[in-house]
């Protein structure tokens, strides 16, 4: 069976299409600038090469048409007929507390998902605009939504409720959802395949660091927290949102510095965090450079960025009654390895060891990186959110 993964953002589509029968990667790519001068399709063709195509792009539809038209190609394509797809699977951003797991879409979960768009709103249309999408272009193919937020939806109410009166709740859903799930989902199942423990009985934190970045405790198979909120700002510091800050800051600011929502929103989402402290750049790379040239807010930037992902680390410990295993995942958490080490350092307290010679110098790839005698096992582990989700839509159409 073949699948076709999409991961629409508001100028950006993400694919990667799956042999389901060997588990095979038949084609990756995306496309960027949607709606802007100069957008492109970039993939890697069949000797693993990145190949860039250049074509202007107005809108999702036009887009995703493109990457059919690639993906049939005699030069770059994989099959001979777009036809040969037997389904396709979407990364659906938040599905609030209508979904706790993955479905078929139909037109009642479209109607829900639109309901859910007023909370993601920069997301979920452009991820229904990529169903919409195929629904023109191949009509009536099976479509799976796979949610960022279902995972999380095991937490316990006195973990996802803010101290907010009730009726807020009650009336438009304030509460913490948490993001990243399929991620989460997957790397804790993956570590406990590569340890060969049952996933039901361990105490896991999964460590989903990156550009933007996340934390959950997971207990027995679920989700018990999330460092995430109502929206993906809340929690660890990330490369250009702020994460955790003091509400009575935010009125504050806004008469301070005359804002309105839209103004204040852009400040907490796109000049905040690691790119608003340091002043240098959200690219954790260009960081490390920053202090090893000793810039002095890169430097404080990047210890508040690691403080707070090593307090979390405590946090959760502290809530599940211990931890069996941490894991590392994301673009920082599977390459930046001084982060890492920076984090799981004066950890010993809680059984946790890192082995210093193991983590040192490794990037993305599957390792356990603690100390044969720590209680606590820290292993890195790639992130897959697509073979998640083409997995999910498997499971899914043999039901």
């Amino acid at each position: 069976m073949k699948i076709l993964v999409l991961n629409c953002g508001s100028s950006s589509i993400k694919y990667k299409l799956f042999d389901m029968t060997s588990g095979n990667v038949m084609a990756q790519g995306g496309i960027e600038k949607i709606g802007l001068p100069g957008s492109f399709l970039k993939l890697t063709d069949k000797n693993g090469e990145k190949v860039i195509l250049e074509k202007e792009i107005p809108e999702h539809q036009e887009g995703i048409q493109f990457i059919l038209h690639v993906l049939t190609d005699e030069k770059y394509g994989c099959i001979k007929d777009f036809k040969e797809i037997d389904a396709v699977g979407h990364r659906v951003v938040h599905g609030g507390e209508k979904f706790a797991s993955s479905v078929l879409i139909t037109k009642e979960v479209i109607a829900k998902i639109i309901e859910c768009s007023e909370l993601a709103p920069l997301h979920n249309p452009a991820n229904l605009k990529g169903i919409n999408a195929i629904e023109n272009l191949i009509p009536g193919i099976p479509q799976i939504a796979v949610f960022d937020t279902a995972f999380h939806q095991t937490m316990p109410d006195y973990a996802y409720m803010y101290g907010l009166p009730y009726e807020l709740y009650e009336k438009y859903g304030i509460r913490r959802y948490g993001f990243h799930g399929t991620s989460h989902r997957y790397v804790s199942k993956r570590a406990c395949d590569i340890l060969g423990v049952p996933y039901e009985e361990q105490r896991i934190i999964t460590a989903h660091i990156g550009n933007g970045g996340s934390i959950a405790a997971i207990k027995n198979g679920k989700c018990i927290d999330t460092t995430m909120g109502l929206t993906p700002t809340e929690g660890l510091l990330m490369g250009t949102r702020c994460g955790d800050v003091d509400a009575g800051a935010i009125p504050f600011i806004m008469e301070k510095e005359h804002l309105d929502a839209n103004g204040l929103s852009v400040l907490i989402n796109k000049k905040s965090g690691v790119a608003g402290l340091s002043g240098v750049s959200s690219d954790m790379r260009e960081i490390e450079a920053a202090v090893k040239a000793g810039n002095p807010k890169a430097i404080m930037a990047l210890k508040v960025y690691n403080y707070r992902i090593k307090k979390y680390i405590g946090a959760y410990a502290a809530a599940m009654g211990g931890c069996d295993i941490l894991v590392w995942t994301g673009g920082v958490g599977e390459n930046q390895w001084a982060t890492r080490r920076d984090v799981c350092l004066d950890m010993e307290y809680m059984g946790m060891k890192i082995d210093i010679a193991k983590n040192d110098g490794l990037r993305g790839e599957e390792a356990v990186i603690s100390t044969p005698d720590s209680k606590v096992t820290i292993i890195v582990v790639p992130t897959d959110e697509e073979f998640m989700i083409a997995s999910d839509t498997l499971n899914i159409l043999s039901k």
